[in-house]
C-alpha cells in the first residue's frame, strides 16, 4: 500500500511538473511542483543551523528548542512558506534566512542545493555566498546543513525497486576514508540498471572496505529484498566468485563478463614487444559475427600464441562461457553488454565531482557527495535508450515469460 501511495504521489508530481514546464510556470513557487522539495530543504537547513547553535555551552545554560514560527519568503521563483525553529533564550540568529528577512537572494536556494553536489568545498561555498550575496555561512553550519541530507540518502538507499531490470551493470569505485586517524581504502559498490521501459536508473550504492564476491552477495540480496525479482542480463568485471554470487540470488540471470577487463588482464602477461601483434590476432576473436566463428578464431590464436602465453589463453578458455554471452544477441544488445563501459562512464562523471577530495571523513560523507552528484547526472536520464521499442520486442522473444510488453 505504501509503495502504491508513493508511486501515485510521484506520478502526480511528475504530471504537475510537466504541465508547469509547458506553460512556463515556476516549478519552485508557491504552487510549483517542486516547491515541497525546496521547502523541505530550507526547513532542514534551518533545523541544522539551530542544532549547530545549541552546542554544549548553550544546552548547559538551559537553552533548548522552543517551537517554530512560519513566514513567507519571496524568491526569484515565487513565494514559499518556511518554518523557522526557535530557542528558549531567543539567542538563535539563523544565517541562511535571517530574522525579519522576507526576500531570499536571487537563486541562493538553488546554489546552496547545487554547489556541494558539484564537489565544491565548504570554504569555496562560503566564499562564493559571501562574494555574491554578502552573507556569511560558517563551515560548521554548512556541515550541519549537508548532514541533513543523510536521512534522504538512507531513504533513497532503501526505496522500493521494480520487479524486473533488463540489463544491470555492477562495478565498484575506490576512495580513501578516514578510520581511527588514518586513511583506509573503501569500495563504493554501484548498481546501474535499465528498466523494462528502457530508462537508466542507479539502483543502489554501498560502501565496504574491499571489493569481493561475498559483499556483492549481500548487495544483490538487498536488491531482492527491495523488490527485484528478476534480472535478465548482468554485466560484470572478472572478479572471482562474482557470477556465482549473482546466480545464487538470481539463478536465471545471464552473466556477461567484461571483454575489456579480460583484454587488460591478458596484456599484463604479454611481453611489450608482442602486445601489438597479439592484439591484432585477438580482435577477430571478440569481434566475430558468431560464436562459432569466435571459437575458430580462438583456436587460431592458441595455435600461434598458446606455447608462449599458455596461461593467458587458458584464462580465455576458462572464462569463455561468461565472456561470450553477448553472441546470443543482436548488435544493439551486444554493444550494451560486452563491456562495463556504461557504468564506467557513470563513474567518470562521479570522479569529476570527487576528484578534489583527497579523502573523506566517513563513509556517509562519501555517500552524500556521490548521491548529490548522481542527482545531477540523472537529469540526463529522462529518455529511454535509443530504439528501445525494437530492443524490448527482441528481449521479449529471447526471455519469454520474463520480459512482458505493455501492449494494451
Amino acid at each position: 500500500m505504501k509503495r502504491e501511495e508513493e508511486s501515485l504521489e510521484y506520478e502526480q508530481m511528475k504530471k504537475k511538473a510537466l504541465e508547469q514546464l509547458r506553460s512556463g510556470k515556476s516549478l519552485y513557487g508557491k504552487d510549483g511542483a517542486f516547491a515541497p522539495l525546496l521547502k523541505s530543504f530550507l526547513d532542514a537547513a534551518l533545523e541544522a543551523e539551530l542544532e549547530s547553535h545549541l552546542d554544549e555551552a548553550e544546552r548547559s545554560s538551559g537553552n533548548r528548542r522552543n517551537g517554530k514560527t512560519s513566514k513567507n519568503i519571496r524568491t526569484s521563483d515565487g513565494t514559499i512558506s518556511i518554518s523557522t525553529p526557535r530557542d528558549r533564550n531567543s539567542s538563535f540568529e539563523p544565517e541562511l534566512i535571517r530574522k525579519r528577512e522576507t526576500i531570499l537572494a536571487e537563486s541562493l536556494e538553488s546554489k546552496i542545493i547545487g554547489m556541494y553536489g558539484l564537489g565544491m568545498s565548504f570554504r569555496d561555498i562560503s566564499k562564493h555566498i559571501k562574494d555574491m550575496y554578502d552573507t556569511d555561512i560558517s563551515h560548521s553550519t554548512l556541515s550541519a546543513i549537508t548532514d541533513k541530507i543523510i536521512p534522504e540518502v538512507k531513504e533513497w538507499q532503501s526505496r522500493p525497486l521494480d520487479e524486473l531490470y533488463t540489463i544491470v551493470w555492477l562495478d565498484a569505485m575506490h576512495y580513501k576514508v578516514k578510520e581511527e586517524h588514518r586513511m583506509v581504502a573503501h569500495a563504493v559498490y554501484n548498481i546501474l540498471g535499465i528498466d523494462r521501459h528502457g530508462h537508466k536508473e542507479l539502483l543502489g550504492m554501498y560502501v565496504s572496505q574491499s571489493e569481493g564476491a561475498n559483499f556483492w552477495l549481500s548487495v544483490l540480496t538487498d536488491l531482492q529484498n527491495r523488490g527485484v525479482k528478476d534480472i535478465l542480463i548482468a554485466c560484470i568485471d572478472n572478479l572471482n566468485g562474482f557470477p556465482q554470487a549473482i546466480n545464487t540470488v538470481f539463478p536465471q540471470t545471464e552473466i556477461q563478463t567484461c571483454i575489456v577487463h579480460q583484454i587488460r588482464n591478458s596484456l599484463k602477461y604479454v611481453a611489450s614487444k608482442d602486445q601489438k601483434v597479439f592484439m591484432k590476432d585477438l580482435k577477430p576473436v571478440y569481434q566475430a559475427e558468431t560464436l562459432e566463428l569466435a571459437e575458430l578464431r580462438l583456436e587460431q590464436l592458441e595455435e600461434k600464441w598458446g606455447k608462449k602465453y599458455e596461461k593467458v589463453l587458458e584464462s580465455w578458455r576458462n572464462n569463455w562461457s561468461k565472456l561470450t554471452t553477448y553472441f546470443q544477441y543482436d548488435t544493439t544488445i551486444r554493444k550494451l553488454i560486452y563491456t562495463t563501459n556504461t557504468i564506467e562512464g557513470f563513474h567518470r562523471q562521479i570522479r569529476k565531482v570527487t576528484k578534489t577530495k583527497g579523502g573523506f571523513t566517513s563513509d556517509m560523507a562519501l555517500l552524500k557527495l556521490i548521491y548529490l552528484a548522481h542527482n545531477n547526472i540523472k537529469q540526463k536520464w529522462t529518455m529511454p535508450l535509443s530504439n528501445w521499442a525494437t530492443t524490448a520486442q527482441k528481449l521479449a522473444i529471447w526471455f519469454p515469460g520474463r520480459m512482458i510488453l505493455d501492449l494494451m
